[in-house]
Order: C-alpha cells, then sequence, then structure tokens
C-alpha cells in the first residue's frame, strides 16, 4: 500500500475512513507495525533516524522534546520542524504554542497538536484524568481544537474527551483531522504499543485494549536468563567450569619451547 499523504487524511475524514496509529518506543516495534499493515507511527526525534529507513511506507508522524530550548520561538519552531521532515517525517507533533504551530504551518510543515487531556499539563487539570465531562471543559476543548485549526495545524491527538465531544469537534472542524486516543469517533484511532502488546508494566488506560501477552513472554524468557547464569555462578564456585573440552591445548613441545624461552 502506498504511503499516506495529509491529502489522504483528509479525503478519509470526508468518507469517513479510519486509519490506525501506533506510538512505538524502538526499531522493532515499528518494523511490526509496517508488516501489519499498520499506516500510521509516531516516534520521537531520536528515534526517527532508524526507523524511518526501516518503515519508507508508512506515515510516520515525529515528535520533539516539549522542552526543547531549540524550538523555544516560532523562528526555532519552524527550525525544529523542518530538521524533523528532512529527517524523514511525514508530519511533527508539537504542543508548543500556537504562535509556533502556525510558524510551522506557514512554512508548510504537518502540524498535529494535543487536545483533552496533555500528560505533560496534567497538574494544571487535577492529574490523569478525563477532559471535557462538563459542559465548560468540552467548550475549552473545542476551542483548543479550534485554535488548532486556525494556526494553520492538519490534526490534533485528542486525548480522553467523551465521544460525543469529540464527535461534534470533528463535525464542525472540517479542515482538522482527529487523532482519537480513548475519545471514540476520529479519522485515527491510537494507541501505545505498550498496551497493545502487553508490556506496560503500569496503569492500563480503559481506553487501552491488550491484543499481545509479550509482557508475559518477556517475564518468562528473564526468568529463564536468570536460570542460566545462576546455572553458570553455581558450576563456576564448584569448579565444574570450565571442563577440559572448554579450553585450548597447545603441544607438549611448543608449551617446553615456550618455558625454555621464559628461562
Amino acid at each position: 500500500m502506498p504511503k499516506l499523504t495529509v491529502h489522504d487524511l483528509f479525503a478519509a475524514k470526508k468518507s469517513g475512513r479510519t486509519f490506525t496509529e501506533i506510538r512505538t518506543s524502538n526499531l522493532n516495534e515499528a518494523v511490526a507495525c509496517a508488516e501489519a499493515g499498520v499506516e500510521m507511527i509516531m516516534c520521537m526525534e531520536e528515534d526517527l533516524p532508524v526507523i524511518r529507513p526501516a518503515v519508507p511506507n508508512v506515515f510516520l508522524i515525529a515528535a520533539h522534546n516539549v522542552n526543547d530550548p531549540r524550538a523555544a520561538s516560532p523562528d526555532q519552531a519552524v527550525s525544529a520542524g523542518f530538521r524533523l521532515m528532512n529527517a524523514g517525517a511525514d508530519a511533527v507533533y508539537s504542543a508548543l504554542s500556537m504562535k509556533c504551530v502556525e510558524a510551522m504551518a506557514r512554512e508548510y510543515v504537518p502540524v498535529i497538536g494535543h487536545i483533552g487531556f496533555v500528560p505533560y499539563r496534567s497538574t494544571w487539570v487535577g492529574g490523569v484524568r478525563a477532559i471535557g465531562k462538563t459542559a465548560a471543559e468540552a467548550r475549552q476543548v473545542y476551542e483548543a481544537a479550534k485554535a488548532y485549526q486556525d494556526a494553520g495545524a492538519v490534526g490534533v491527538e485528542i486525548e480522553i474527551v467523551p465521544a460525543k465531544v469529540a464527535e461534534e469537534i470533528a463535525r464542525r472542524l472540517e479542515k482538522l483531522i482527529l487523532i482519537s486516543m480513548g475519545s471514540g469517533v476520529g479519522t485515527v484511532q491510537y494507541l501505545f504499543a505498550t498496551d497493545v502488546l502487553g508490556t506496560n508494566t503500569g496503569h492500563i488506560p480503559r481506553h487501552a485494549k491488550v491484543y499481545g501477552q509479550i509482557g508475559k513472554e518477556e517475564a518468562r524468557v528473564q526468568r529463564l536468563r536468570v536460570e542460566a547464569f545462576q546455572a553458570l555462578q553455581a558450576e563456576v564456585q564448584g569448579g565444574v567450569y570450565p571442563e577440559e573440552k572448554h579450553t585450548l591445548k597447545i603441544k607438549d613441545e611448543e608449551f617446553a619451547a615456550f618455558l625454555k624461552g621464559l628461562d
């Protein structure tokens, strides 16, 4: 399947087609996504040079650090956007100010914003929780989405917002793609690989669904590692390892010549 474009995403919004996006944390997860037919991947900037060549046909969203001093102003944001695009990103995730988003959009850098629950801002809303369950909060989510649209962003990640609110935002804002994480509707359904694969050792969000048991398998493999190292440790301490077959031999005459040379 050809790699998606921003144009394809807007066409899908009109037709009602839905794509899948996965947040990956390593090359193996990214390659597995591509082989499985997942159309979109999110990765951090530092992983981009490794992941991009391995998944050439996946729409790749790259995220830069929200505290990155290289993107503290509109001009620096544009530089950061081009840096990511030149490294192979198809779009740039940014939780920077609207001035920064607008500056990047003016230079045709496809920007993905973030509304609803935004993890690094959680202290302002009382911790990890759903956003938009009251009329006032729902209006704030809508206004945030509209601000992104007005700034020229191509889409937003909308996280743990009531489905009806997200649906209304999607209907009213025709020039904005909704990437849904626990918010029901969306042109893109977005989950973290760690939740999908069952490797999350902490809280599993309500919206997440575990499809694999890799975490349990990794725990089993780790136990096998420990057992193997314990067995080696015991044999070393007991004088069992190394055996004669594990050592290298030298001919008697060569060893004698070696000793003679030392004398």
